[in-house]
């Protein structure tokens, strides 16, 4: 895709893994791959001030559109002159469709060719959308990089379920690419297939037909292996453009940031970061701790020794786990500046040992 708004740039190439290093300029800036992309589900990222995520050096975030259309309402953030403007973050933003949110709902939802008709779960109101619709929602939204209106098939699945899941994907991405107009958004097409290789390199080839700026492998971390996941990654990223960015969706763990980029994957988000730090647990380069364990009472050291964030530059291991203890909000607004900047500076890392040619594959690190 010739677009005067993106443009991707390979950079360098590990010589000793498919490891990638890039740059994604967009309209609202440029970012440095690989990279890990805090999500924003409802325009924020949860316990974080747009202060906040600015100082973890966080170069681009998500929103999702399945949320935003739901409550407050697209209609009111394009009022605003789009998301940008109304959560005052100018930096890229990516939103997903909300493919998957609506297909999570199984109980709730029905599927036809035409669209997903489906109840909120919250007050029970009945919703229907279909490619057209998500992307004129993802228009008024008005981030830089949008999804296709994809079909994610659950795991376990059988193998004419996943076939029927992946074939419907692909007509919705016609319907997609049809109806898509805005130049300064970049429609990112979604590989589905479920856990079957053939299907995985048919829809691989099928979603590399349209012309884009980058290209996404969805329906993974849904519940399979860790070695399924990257079996699915292997066989699957090296179909995909070479001169394009590859966007690993829902995937944010150490271990798993490394596996991917292992695989040639420049992209990644997933809700872990700030999920995991309301609920106690932090990133190490030991592995992930659990801050209420009695072994922290009274640790004087940060979170992570090594680490530069604001909770590990002021406060102390015990003192976090009194906040936690106590109940206090607090602890789970330091964990959650600590595990997303642990996140970004590790990308950061992975890129300049990419850069030396000393990224060393595939992690056997805990996650």
């Amino acid at each position: 895709m010739n677009s005067e708004f993106f443009k991707y740039e390979l950079i360098h190439e590990c010589k000793n893994t498919g490891a990638r290093a890039g740059v994604l300029h967009t309209p609202h800036g440029d970012i440095e791959t690989p990279v890990f992309m805090p999500v924003g589900t409802n325009s924020t990222v949860k316990m974080l001030t747009n202060y906040h995520l600015e100082q973890t050096g966080a170069q681009i975030i998500l929103a999702n559109s399945y949320h935003l259309y739901l409550r407050a309402g697209t209609e009111l953030i394009k009022s605003f002159g789009g998301i940008h403007n109304w959560m005052n973050w100018h930096k890229p933003i990516l939103t997903d469709s909300g493919g998957f949110q609506v297909f999570s709902l199984s109980h709730l939802r029905k599927i036809t060719e035409d669209g997903v008709k489906f109840k909120d779960p919250k007050d029970g109101k009945e919703h229907f959308i279909n490619p057209e619709i998500s992307m004129k929602i993802q228009e008024d939204i008005g981030a830089d990089i949008i999804m296709a209106f994809d079909e994610c098939a659950p795991y376990p699945c059988g193998y004419e379920e996943a076939k029927k899941a992946m074939e419907r994907t692909h007509r919705w991405l016609e319907r997609c690419f049809a109806t898509h107009k805005n130049p300064k958004q970049a429609l990112f097409p979604i590989v589905q297939g479920a856990f079957f290789d053939d299907l995985r390199t048919e829809s691989a080839k099928v979603i590399s037909s349209f012309d884009s700026v980058g290209y996404a492998i969805g329906g993974v971390s849904v519940g399979e292996p860790r070695e399924m996941k990257n079996h699915i990654v292997d066989i699957t990223a090296p179909l995909l453009p070479k001169d394009k960015p590859r966007y690993l969706m829902g995937v944010g763990t150490p271990g798993d940031l490394l596996d991917g980029i292992s695989h040639g994957i420049d992209m990644f988000d997933c809700v872990m970061s700030t999920r995991n730090a309301r609920h106690g647990s932090f990133f190490t380069s030991e592995g992930r701790k659990i801050i209420k364990n009695k072994e922290f009472e009274k640790d004087p050291r940060p979170l992570d020794e090594n680490c530069q964030c604001y909770a590990c530059k002021n406060h102390s291991r015990a003192y976090i786990r009194h906040l936690y203890r106590c109940g206090e909000a607090t602890a789970a607004i330091l964990l959650s500046i600590h595990n997303t900047q642990f996140l970004i500076d590790f990308m950061k890392n992975a890129r300049n040992a990419i850069l030396n040619d000393e990224f060393f594959g595939v992690s056997k690190i805990k996650n």
